[in-house]
């Protein structure tokens, strides 16, 4: 397959373990809802902790495809994780 696939496959395969993260920890240690837990990380400037926290998914998503010798995927995980980390940084520096 085309190594810019393979990539782009890794990429969504980041964003959306990210974004299952970040809900599966809202879910799991919140008392209030999605949007309310969202708003209060807003407001307390904690957005960034919170994005990072479901980040920690992407590590399974990494290892998965290097155990079955997918690299290109792996990198697309690394991309979306690197991204991640470059909205974290803009929101603490410029929010």
């Amino acid at each position: 397959m085309n190594s810019k696939k393979e990539i782009i496959i890794g990429f969504i395969v980041g964003i959306i373990a990210n974004t299952f993260g970040t809900l599966l920890y809202i879910l799991l240690f919140s008392d209030m809802g999605i949007l309310e837990t969202f708003d209060a990380a807003i407001k307390q400037g904690h957005l960034g902790s919170l994005l990072a926290l479901g980040a920690i998914l992407n590590l399974v998503a990494f290892f998965g495809f290097l155990r079955i010798k997918r690299e290109h995927r792996a990198r697309g995980v690394m991309i979306a994780t690197l991204l991640t980390a470059l909205i974290i940084l803009f929101y603490k520096v410029f929010g």
